[in-house]
């Protein structure tokens, strides 16, 4: 038996979407997954996102986006969360409807987004792939972590 301290996960959406169903549709997920959540809500500010994540210091980051800026903002915000100082090398990935362009946009919103960042951007049908990453970083030991993401940055 598995007596470690259950990880936590912060879920997020953007400073631009103010929908909640999608947090709570992966809220309940990530429950299931084996996270502790802590759901920042609707609309959170960059800053709040980088404050939460600096003090909580969780084994992952998830942010989802459904109203079509995520890839705008969340380009932004993961910058901002890289450069402080603890935070380089957070599991974070980011999901949902992430710009307006539709499908044919998805390889130029991906691949600016895990140059920006991001260890895993999830669009379409893509819920199975966000589910196996999430059980691999709660699975996989911090230190290993680092060694994997440390180095795509």
């Amino acid at each position: 038996m598995n007596n470690s301290p259950i990880p936590t996960a912060v879920l997020s959406t953007v400073s631009s979407d103010s929908h909640t169903w999608n947090l709570i549709f992966l809220e309940l997920l990530l429950a299931e997954t084996g996270y502790q959540v802590h759901n920042l809500g609707a609309c959170v500010p960059d800053e709040l996102l980088v404050r939460t994540c600096s003090e909580q210091r969780p084994a992952l980051l998830v942010i989802s986006s459904v109203n079509g800026h995520g890839a705008i903002d969340g380009e932004r915000m993961i910058r901002r969360l890289r450069i402080t100082p603890g935070l380089a090398t957070l599991p974070a990935v980011i999901g949902g409807k992430l710009g307006i362009g539709g499908a044919e946009g998805a390889p130029v919103r991906r691949s600016r987004l895990l140059s920006a960042g991001f260890d895993g951007v999830f669009e379409g049908d893509s819920l199975p792939e966000f589910q196996r990453f999430a059980r691999t970083v709660r699975d996989t030991p911090a230190r290993e972590l680092v060694a994997s993401y440390g180095t795509s940055r």
